[in-house]
């Protein structure tokens, strides 16, 4: 059920997962495999009508113009030296391979920047020189930074890792995402079997998107290549789940109704539907004004009855089946007169 792809181009250790011609230290100069797989990726992405995304560390443990080292740097035991101005050209002229080398892209996932935080200011970074390269090169390609910061010009969306976007405090005026891993690690680890349940990551979906915010799910390829047997059962079950609930998912925004206690809600022009994440009782009452015409299970398509009195709305007759991840009630609006 996936629409988009964030793969890594380059993360933290300064490996590059393309060929890149202003380094050496990368897949096809620095192994036996000697292909690029992300031109392959791109070549199935555009063919299947995915968007491609590139994750990009700005951190980077490897170049030796990477200085000073940052918080997690003290462990490369690398010289004490560097040219900052040159890393950022590096840094730039990579960012322009990945933008003329691979057709449309949908998006570059920045990461990295809170390991200078101490040492580096925004305007250290020169973001707004690099942001302006990438619209340059393709203005349809999206930017968000992985900072833990308010959004700053140039950067299209806000991100959030491994949480909700709840914190009202964080929450700027740009589109949001949530990015999660499967497990507890963003790579393969050999001992992590702390799988989360297919249940636990669709109500997480749904709580993303009743939150206005797209849900990007991490996986890590095993040493082989191979995507986990694991986290191929949970995407097949999650897509499932999508191809009977997708249309509360898809072309939705949050809901008029903000989160409960009792799930969320998402819209779009034509219908309200009500996720029902933690709720047993047969009725649910809901601060609802705008005018409902009818209210069908989603799952079943049986009709739900309810009542509508001074902007509440009661749903009668919810069957919970504890096996069911989320019950979807899609409220379908009355027309305008």
């Amino acid at each position: 059920g996936a629409k988009y792809i964030v793969i890594t181009s380059k993360h933290h250790d300064g490996f590059s997962m393309y060929d890149s011609k202003v380094s050496n230290f990368d897949i096809v100069d620095s192994t036996p495999y000697k292909k690029d797989p992300i031109k392959e990726l791109a070549n199935s992405a555009q063919k299947h009508g995915l968007q491609l995304f590139f994750y990009y560390s700005q951190l980077d443990w490897h170049h030796p113009d990477y200085y000073p080292w940052g918080r997690t740097g003290h462990y490369t035991k690398r010289e004490k030296s560097g040219d900052w101005a040159k890393y950022l050209q590096f840094q730039d002229a990579q960012l322009k391979e990945l933008l003329t080398q691979y057709g449309p892209i949908g998006g570059i996932w920045f990461d990295g920047w809170w390991d200078q935080e101490d040492s580096h200011n925004w305007d250290n970074w020169q973001l707004q020189r690099t942001y302006k390269m990438i619209h340059e090169l393709q203005p349809a390609t999206l930017i968000v930074n992985n900072h833990h910061r308010f959004t700053v010009p140039g950067e299209d969306y806000q991100g959030f890792e491994q949480q909700l976007p709840t914190n009202q405090e964080r929450l700027g005026k740009l589109p949001l995402e949530m990015a999660q891993t499967m497990n507890g690690s963003w790579g393969f680890s050999l001992t992590d079997d702390n799988y989360k349940t297919t249940k636990e990551l669709v109500q997480t979906l749904v709580s993303a998107a009743g939150r206005n915010a797209n849900y990007l799910l991490n996986t890590g390829p095993m040493p082989n290549g191979k995507i986990q047997p694991e986290n191929l059962k949970t995407f097949a079950e999650i897509g499932q789940w999508l191809k009977v609930f997708g249309k509360s998912i898809y072309g939705t925004r949050g809901g008029p109704i903000s989160p409960q206690n009792w799930g969320v809600s998402t819209h779009n022009n034509e219908s309200i539907f009500i996720h029902i994440l933690n709720w047993q009782a047969d009725t649910l009452s809901i601060e609802l004004a705008t005018p409902i015409k009818s209210a069908t299970n989603l799952k079943t398509s049986k009709p739900v009855n309810f009542k509508q009195v001074e902007g509440v709305i009661t749903l009668e007759n919810l069957k919970f089946d504890n096996e069911e991840y989320v019950q979807v009630i899609e409220l379908t609006l009355k027309p305008n007169d």
